[in-house]
């Protein structure tokens, strides 16, 4: 299991600049934060969620887009509601991250409950690499450091476009898992998978149509990578879907493993169906809890004759 380092040791001397301060600002505060009792953290993340709900317009509109789109079924209220509650629950998830980063691994470890973690052993004595397959959910990387006081683990992760930003996301995150490979280091992630590693993984953002498929996700031709298949068949790895929300009374942690999906079954789009349908049945458990503030629809098949990105112009 990884080893916590000093935060800011080895610190690129370029990342001191002027315009990268806000950064450190911001994560001195947020990391300051984590030393409250736990319930004042979880109201300074929902003040988070609800100053970005206020002044984040654009990325708001993205939500309402997002939410208008997947829950047809809700009155204008109910959707509204959902939006608010969504920036609160990832605004919670900013705290939860900084915890995850900042606080031991085991600091809120007694209010989880952990479901289904023999699959894992399971699969591993079996001399099966396992593929947890995640999602976007609030809680992604505090999930991480709970799981971790359990297995070894590695982690897939998108580089940040900020460079500050990035050196914190991949310093945070390397102390809680063997190894954070980026998402287009395939060889690495064979390379675990072969060890029998536990490798988690996630297919919901939007890459393009390079490498996609359009399959629905709540209901809409949605475009999702394939490499899922790939991975686990070249890994031989079990794909095990993997959850992980807050309670609804803010109590605690729910982290569960799930029955393994027979991917790869040798068809990609069947896969990436499944693998969808998967998880958006588990979104709507809990829907505020999902990172609704991504472009996910922002990829058009050609054949709607819709322009990238279309569906967000206000």
């Amino acid at each position: 299991m990884a080893d916590r380092k000093g935060f800011f040791s080895d610190m690129p001397k370029q990342l001191l600049k002027p315009k990268y301060w806000p950064v450190w600002l911001g994560g001195l505060f947020i990391k300051l934060a984590t030393m409250l009792p736990y319930k004042a953290q979880l109201l300074i993340g929902r003040g988070i969620g609800l100053f970005l709900y206020r002044l984040a317009r654009g990325r708001r509109h993205i939500v309402e887009v997002n939410i208008g789109l997947c829950f047809p079924e809700k009155s204008a209220s109910e959707q509204a509601a959902l939006v608010r509650q969504t920036f609160i629950d990832n605004g919670i998830g900013v705290m939860e991250t900084m915890i995850a980063w900042f606080r031991p691994r085991d600091f809120l470890l007694s209010r989880t409950h952990f479901h289904g973690l023999e699959k894992i052993k399971e699969a591993q004595a079996a001399g099966r690499g396992v593929l947890l397959l995640g999602g976007h959910y609030s809680m992604l990387d505090l999930s991480g450091a709970l799981i971790t006081n359990h297995i070894d683990a590695y982690i897939s992760y998108r580089p940040q476009d900020n460079p500050a930003m990035d050196y914190v996301v991949q310093r945070g995150r390397e102390q809680l898992y063997e190894d954070c490979f980026t998402r287009k280091d395939i060889r690495g992630f064979i390379r675990a998978l072969k060890k029998q590693g536990v490798l988690w993984y996630a297919q919901d953002q939007d890459f393009g149509r390079k490498n996609s498929i359009f399959v629905d996700f709540f209901g809409i031709p949605t475009a999702t990578i394939t490499a899922t298949s790939r991975i686990a068949k070249a890994g031989n790895a079990v794909v095990l879907p993997m959850t992980y929300f807050r309670r609804e009374d803010n109590s605690g942690y729910d982290i569960t493993v799930h029955d393994a999906l027979p991917i790869p079954s040798g068809d990609d789009v069947e896969d990436a169906r499944m693998a969808n349908a998967f998880l958006e049945q588990q979104i709507r458990q809990h829907p505020s809890q999902y990172l609704w503030l991504h472009k996910r629809f922002k990829s058009r098949p050609p054949e709607e004759g819709v322009k990238k990105g279309d569906f967000y112009k206000r």
